[in-house]
């Protein structure tokens, strides 16, 4: 499928389950998609993340996109849809863990103007269900104001880990 990707042209999308439903990724940013490999957790106070990998001798971090889409984590994951994000920097890799099988598909996208939910820049309409198109960058940016706004609510500024305050921001 990634020799498919790379040679795919406009109007191409990567359709990835999340339990029970499928969104749509733009091709040009899919990179690959990687087996399930141990998913290396650690003590933090971001709820987007849902830990790492190690993929081609790189550490990639792995969002937890059903949480946000579905309202809960999907348990059970097969693979890792490893997409590519911008930075100042440089691209890098993100991981989304996907339930079920990937395919690339051609469909144009009908836009759409929900407010409440700026990371679907539209949808796709195949085989009669309507698929929104996930805008992983504008997902990662709004998630990202709202664990800044969560944490910025706390009293004293102080994160905590598991439970346990770790450090203020007023020292």
């Amino acid at each position: 499928m990634i020799a498919e990707i790379q040679n795919a042209g406009a109007n191409t999308y990567v359709l990835l389950q999340l339990a029970n439903r499928r969104f749509a990724l733009t091709s040009g940013i899919v990179s690959e998609l990687a087996p399930p490999v141990r998913l290396h957790t650690f003590p933090h106070t971001s709820p987007l993340v849902s830990g790492v990998i190690v993929r081609r001798g790189h550490i990639v971090p792995v969002y937890d996109v059903a949480s946000i889409l579905l309202g809960r984590s999907s348990s059970v994951h097969r693979f890792y849809l490893i997409a590519r994000r911008d930075f100042p920097d440089g691209p890098e890799g993100s991981a989304i863990p996907v339930s079920g099988e990937c395919e690339l598909t051609t469909a144009g996208m009908q836009e759409v103007s929900d407010d409440s939910r700026p990371y679907i820049s539209g949808r796709l309409l195949i085989d009669g269900e309507s698929i929104e198109v996930l805008n992983f960058d504008r997902w990662w940016q709004t998630m990202s104001r709202r664990t800044r706004d969560l944490v910025a609510r706390r009293p004293n500024h102080e994160f905590s880990v598991r439970g346990r305050p770790t450090h203020s921001l007023d020292r």
